[in-house]
């Protein structure tokens, strides 16, 4: 019999909002794994997901915002399957 597949989201995902436009961040990992993957989805569902893992949900929500900061939140409104390295 097939195991289910458990994914953990982190209590750090978040939306995030400029002016009109708003992101979901989303922190999760697999049950068994110990990396954790940033994805940032637009209002359309269009989505952003770094290539790397990180070691903390802590250090993947501060890596969002960062990016957030420095590309602002239009680079990610009409992302389409994009990946950050």
């Amino acid at each position: 019999m097939e195991e289910d597949y458990r994914i953990i989201h982190s209590p750090l995902e978040q939306r995030v909002t400029q002016g009109n436009i708003s992101v979901e961040v989303l922190i999760y990992r697999g049950e068994e794994d110990t990396g954790w993957i940033l994805e940032v989805v637009d209002h359309l569902g269009g989505s952003t997901i770094w290539d790397d893992q990180f070691a903390t949900d802590k250090a993947a929500l501060e890596e969002a915002l960062s990016t957030i900061e420095a590309e602002g939140l239009a680079s990610f409104a009409a992302a389409q399957g994009r990946t950050m390295h």
